[in-house]
């Protein structure tokens, strides 16, 4: 079985609904455009529109058809996660969110999917995390950003979150932004070039340092793009732990997650394995966005591994992880 870890799915049941139901959700405005609806949520800027590709259920498992992928595990799209909104509305938003994404993946038995919750309020999203997990979800996607640009995971008043993935043994892909607030990077295509993997790297470097991932090692963190860069400064960050009391382990931390495989050079991906290994390395496309792997099983296959090797990281252990029967 060949299973794509990491995807993107807006349910068209999602975009039926925060149309028909805007009056419930009085902090989220909507304009059409060109391009898709475009949503606005609290007081953050207008998120992008969102792109035919996202919804194209169709279009999707010709996609994966060709590729010759059986499963895929989605989550829904950071930009509508809607953490900028006030808590009960933005557990209502989660909660229709996980409704509509799991009625896809009901009717398409070949997705596999992963909730969201309302990560702005750590005992909120702790609830939807309990609820997302006794509906059958193997986990959930969060964002880096839980209250915006500069905003960590790691503050306190989310302990009741991390609490709960642990006691739920949850999977949690933790997902960068696409605006992380460094204005650097917008321009040259950067933000999407870059800015993912610095957005992501910090993010996960604080909860290693924080001292998280040791805490809540019962939870399945996942740090996407090959580890989120972590494997390349790894040294940076030993020094950094033998210089800095009281911070959490690099290595031991990074030995504790897992990633996926969209790196687009064979070569990183060997650099990648080399530092981690096989066994918590799984096939990876972010589909439907460009700068995603369209062809994920190729970099796989130049990989020069074992038969064994290979199909762990194209199949065999997403089917332990998120209990793909």
């Amino acid at each position: 079985m060949i299973v794509d870890s990491h995807a993107h799915l807006v349910s068209p049941e999602l975009m039926t609904a925060v149309r028909k139901e805007a009056a419930r959700f009085p902090n989220i405005k909507q304009a059409e455009t060109d391009h898709g609806l475009a949503l606005t949520f609290g007081a953050a800027k207008q998120i992008r529109p969102v792109s035919k590709p996202l919804s194209d259920i169709p279009g999707r498992l010709a996609w994966m058809d060709k590729n010759g992928i059986d499963k895929q595990v989605c989550g829904g799209w950071v930009d509508m996660f809607g953490y900028e909104l006030p808590g009960a509305e933005a557990e209502a938003w989660a909660t229709l969110t996980n409704e509509t994404l799991l009625a896809a993946a009901k009717a398409e038995p070949r997705f596999v999917p992963l909730g969201t919750v309302p990560l702005g309020d750590g005992a909120r999203a702790a609830s939807v995390l309990r609820a997302v997990r006794k509906a059958g979800f193997p986990g959930i996607m969060i964002g880096t950003l839980p209250r915006g640009a500069g905003s960590t995971l790691d503050a306190a008043d989310l302990d009741p979150f991390w609490q709960a993935a642990d006691e739920t043994e949850a999977f949690v892909h933790i997902h960068p932004s696409f605006d992380a607030g460094d204005v650097r990077v917008n321009d040259f295509g950067l933000a999407n070039g870059l800015g993912r993997v610095t957005d992501a790297v910090i993010a996960i470097a604080r909860l290693i340092s924080s001292g998280h991932v040791a805490k809540y090692k019962n939870a399945k963190i996942f740090a996407p793009i090959g580890g989120a860069g972590l494997p390349f400064v790894l040294g940076r960050l030993k020094k950094n732990h033998s210089i800095t009391p009281g911070i959490g382990d690099p290595v031991a931390g990074l030995a504790a997650l897992y990633t996926d495989t969209i790196v687009h050079d064979v070569r990183i991906l060997k650099f990648v394995i080399e530092m981690i290994g096989t066994d918590k390395l799984m096939l990876g496309s972010d589909m439907p966005f460009p700068i995603g792997d369209h062809e994920p099983t190729k970099i796989v296959a130049a990989a020069g591994l074992s038969a064994a090797q290979t199909a762990s990281i194209n199949g065999g252990l997403a089917q332990k992880l998120f209990n793909i029967q």
